[in-house]
């Protein structure tokens, strides 16, 4: 368990929960981007067949920079986000132009990419475990060879857990 102390009085500030282990055991993540992963783990209720309750899937989120560290589990993406990201990645790979966007409906998780030329791409990651009293933001400088990677994870992400029923 980690334990975080005032920085002037040396008190003990919080404990947190999750202990380095859990981190551990999660394995290769489904999708990496940069300092971006995420691993899906279920989803949230197997049994349902609608679109909006069938699609939503338990995850761990991290993203990592300079001195930063932030995780967030929770059913916090519908599987159609995924598709959406596919898409415009794929788009993105093709043409080198315009955006790519992880759109979550549950505000712990954003991902974008944006092309800016020659091949680069600039990839923003918004992920907070507290959306009330938190905001955490990183930016990575990448090129469009992080692109297949990101493709395969997303197919695969979707034929493992296939979108079901229509919206």
């Amino acid at each position: 368990m980690l334990t975080v102390f005032a920085p002037l009085s040396g008190r003990v500030l919080d404990h947190f929960c999750f202990m380095t282990k859990d981190f551990e055991n999660l394995g290769e993540p489904d999708l990496r981007l940069a300092g971006f992963q995420l691993w899906i783990h279920s989803r949230q209720f197997p049994q349902a067949e609608d679109y909006w309750d069938g699609n939503w899937v338990n995850v761990t989120a991290h993203c990592g920079g300079k001195g930063a560290s932030v995780w967030v589990r929770g059913a916090i993406i519908h599987l159609p986000e995924v598709a959406h990201l596919l898409k415009g990645a794929e788009q993105l790979r093709t043409t080198l132009t315009g955006e790519a966007e992880l759109p979550c409906m549950e505000p712990e998780l954003r991902l974008t990419l944006k092309a800016t030329g020659s091949g680069h791409i600039k990839v923003e990651v918004a992920i907070t475990p507290d959306n009330l009293t938190q905001q955490h933001h990183f930016v990575f400088d990448i090129d469009q060879s992080y692109l297949p990677d990101l493709l395969a994870g997303c197919r695969r992400t979707l034929t493992v857990y296939p979108i079901k029923g229509k919206p």
